[in-house]
């Protein structure tokens, strides 16, 4: 057989249609042994070739054979990934339910859905079609497989077609109810299954189907090897996940269609992270699962490279007609991939893609809802890439309850505080400051000036309008709501009891504020994590994120590009209270956060730990070697110390006259040493627990994964493939399982090795 026959499943398709009607009309028929016309196929057993079955004789079995059982089928689903046709076979639990609408839904007219892999997908049962429920994916088919093949060059059984395997089944059913073996089956487009005996059953092409290229007789009689049953191939068959959803995790990727060096989608990368984290959960909170405390985390794709690239905007037409046609590849992966930063940088596209993440997550979620109604547990945001820095600008704009402005909580401080100089600074005007202080002015009473007021200053039109629209669209609503937190002593966005406030502001606020909207214009120039020229509106979520988990993420080089030297380190986020920035340390695109909030302490790293509970073997030897060195210090510091004391307490007459001989005090030279070993000691000890802002509620943020060993020998070789690692990490996985849980009262327990 060819190997298009072998990609999509062994014989053709019109192979099984001929023989059930021909073959199998009656059971008369499958024991004839005369010839029937041309036109008709060969009966089903006829005596094998002796060559045929001379070198399957040992394999021969002489015991009495076992009674007819029935075969138990299984349900398998098609993959194809590029030109590679593959079958993966359903959860036992998800076969078991695939399996009982298939029998009890044979006499309905309708056909009958069943939704599987947690969900996610759901099968027509008559149709034999699974489709994505989430994401946009084409319909994948599906079999109710029974017996499969594998030949020589295969690395995996195949299943064989429905039709098909029922002929084969019939057949074999005869062959142990009557105990006749060695028989051959024909079949119309001439290929043949012998039934040498219930473990050895073998499929032959004939001449005809053979390469051309194939002339031994060895490579063209090369059969391919049946079995009957998934139980006797060697298939893993996935264990089934549970069905409580306990937290609800949205993914967003970065720059370009593809999310890792495999070229692979975002489906399929957060596929890899769901399993990686359904493997933790059960070797990492086992008991707590027995105990029925812990079901499961649901992870779901966003993609918003797609809509970006779409027929809707025609960015990439318009990007085609001006590309050079030289370097075609490469330029094709510029268009495709690296252009999404400036596109998020452009006003038009920026809001196309804020507008797209929100909304995809919010249909998400509404979906899932819709799917899980008792579900009532917590929702996350994970951003890879610039995907983090799409869900940092959408969390800072965000509105809690009945915020006066939405992105800067009222009653709650900005990323910026709001001084002179800073203020004048962050407009590119520093330069009049002196001028303004020279004037005794702050920021309150700036505020109040006009137009003809600075011009009288001497400050050019440009200048002027700057510092008056500032005033006029961000200082002083921030203002107005301070001056209406202080009044009534609760913040505007919560009431005592914690539910929103819908009170409205006071008359002397009123003239401070706009009228409120769905969503709230961004001016790019003077917001606070503004990137482009002008402004756009963040749409809201329809849930408060409880964690903000950013993969490899340019955050912190975005902010100081911006302008953005210091974060306040009072500064949440107005929904979300938790945020971690996890990176590999050789990510190039990676940047830490701390230090824009905590400037004075230089913070090493969170180490995350590695999720078989140990440090990776050969920083475990770097730490060995490090304390090795410092304890040597010291040994040679004290050395040092006691010689020094021993010569401090010579008589002066044991020394030789002449030059007269400053003599050294024993208690300073004892100070001295102290204070050096003190200055060891302190560097051996670890840097207490220092309080990083409250972006992630006063926890530290920057969390970092331990190299591996390959990779700790050239940081520059793996580089790209650290930026893309955090999908198939466990170590990622298990510190967002263990924030989840751990805010549950969930503690995981380190599996013994």
């Amino acid at each position: 057989m060819s190997s298009s026959q072998g990609e999509k499943g062994g014989l053709s398709e019109a192979a099984p249609n001929d023989i059930t009607q021909g073959l199998f009309d009656s059971p008369s028929q499958t024991a004839a042994t005369s010839k029937t016309p041309e036109e008709q196929v060969s009966p089903v057993f006829d005596e094998a070739s002796p060559s045929s079955t001379s070198s399957f004789e040992m394999l021969d079995t002489e015991s009495v054979p076992a009674p007819y059982r029935e075969v138990q089928p299984h349900w398998f689903f098609c993959f194809r990934v590029d030109d590679n046709t593959s079958w993966l076979p359903f959860s036992r639990e998800d076969s078991d339910k695939l399996e009982t609408a298939f029998q009890t839904g044979r006499d309905k007219e309708d056909d009958v859905v069943v939704a599987v892999d947690g969900e996610r997908y759901d099968v027509r049962v008559k149709e034999r079609k699974r489709y994505a429920v989430y994401w946009e994916q084409g319909p994948t088919e599906v079999r109710r497989c029974t017996w499969f093949y594998k030949g020589d060059k295969d690395t995996k059984f195949m299943p064989y077609p429905e039709d098909f395997s029922k002929s084969l089944e019939e057949a074999y059913m005869i062959a142990v109810t009557l105990d006749e073996w060695k028989r051959k089956l024909d079949f119309p487009n001439g290929e043949t299954v012998i039934l040498h005996n219930p473990k050895l059953i073998m499929q032959y092409q004939p001449l005809g189907l053979q390469d051309d290229w194939v002339s031994s007789p060895s490579e063209q009689t090369r059969p391919r090897t049946v079995k009957r049953g998934a139980e006797s191939i060697s298939v893993e068959i996935p264990d089934g996940e549970p069905e409580e959803v306990d937290h609800l995790v949205f993914m967003v990727h970065g720059i370009g269609p593809a999310c890792d060096l495999r070229f692979r989608s975002i489906i399929q990368c957060v596929n890899d992270f769901r399993n990686a984290s359904l493997s933790l959960l059960a070797s990492h909170y086992k008991r707590a699962q027995d105990d029925g405390q812990v079901g499961r985390v649901e992870f779901l794709p966003v993609n918003w490279h797609s809509a970006l690239h779409g027929d809707a905007t025609g960015v990439d037409e318009d990007i085609q007609r001006i590309t050079l046609p030289s370097i075609s590849r490469l330029r094709h992966f510029t268009n495709d991939t690296l252009l999404d930063l400036f596109f998020y940088n452009s006003p038009t596209y920026c809001q196309t893609i804020v507008d797209t993440v929100a909304s995809e997550i919010n249909r998400l979620h509404t979906l899932f809802k819709q799917r899980h109604a008792e579900f009532n547990g917590a929702v996350s945001v994970v951003g890879h890439s610039l995907g983090s820095l799409i869900l940092f600008d959408l969390l800072t704009n965000q509105r809690n309850g009945s915020q006066a402005r939405k992105g800067v909580p009222s009653g709650e401080p900005s990323l910026y505080s709001n001084t002179l100089e800073q203020t004048l600074t962050r407009l590119g005007l520093q330069q009049y400051v002196d001028m303004l202080k020279g004037e005794n002015l702050d920021m309150e009473s700036l505020s109040l000036c006009q137009d003809s007021d600075l011009k009288d200053l001497g400050i050019p039109l440009g200048p002027r309008k700057k510092i008056l629209n500032y005033i006029k669209r961000k200082w002083l609503p921030e203002k107005a709501a301070e001056y209406q937190s202080q009044d009534s002593q609760v913040p505007l966005h919560a009431t005592s009891d914690g539910n929103p406030d819908s009170s409205g502001l006071t008359s002397q606020q009123s003239h401070f504020h706009r009228a409120q909207s769905v969503t709230s214009p961004v001016d790019y120039e003077y917001f606070d994590v503004g990137i482009g020229q002008v402004s756009i509106d963040y749409p809201q979520l329809a849930f408060y994120p409880q964690t903000f988990f950013a993969f490899g993420s340019p955050i912190g080089m975005f902010l100081t590009v911006r302008g953005l030297k210091h974060i306040d380190p009072n500064y949440s986020f107005p929904t979300c209270k938790s945020f971690y920035n996890i990176y590999h340390p050789y990510d190039p695109v990676a940047y830490r956060i701390e230090p824009m909030i905590v400037s004075e302490v230089d913070l090493e790293p969170m180490l995350i730990p590695h999720h078989k509970g140990r440090k990776r073997m050969h920083l475990e030897l770097k730490d060995s070697l490090t304390r090795m060195s410092m304890d040597l210090k010291n040994n040679v510091l004290g050395s040092l110390r006691t010689a020094w004391m021993s010569f401090a307490r010579l008589p002066t007459a044991a020394l030789e006259e002449g030059e007269p001989t400053n003599e050294t005090n024993p208690q300073e030279s004892e100070g001295v040493f102290a204070e050096a070993e003190s200055s060891v000691s302190a560097e051996q000890r670890e840097q207490p627990e220092i309080k990083v802002g409250m972006l992630n509620g006063g926890r530290r943020i920057d969390f970092v994964l331990q190299e591996k060993p390959i990779e700790s020998f050239n940081e520059y070789l793996f580089a790209i493939q650290s930026h893309l690692c955090y999908w198939e990490s466990e170590d990622t996985a298990l510190l967002l399982l263990k924030e989840i849980y751990d805010k549950q009262g969930v503690a995981f327990e380190q599996p013994q090795q």
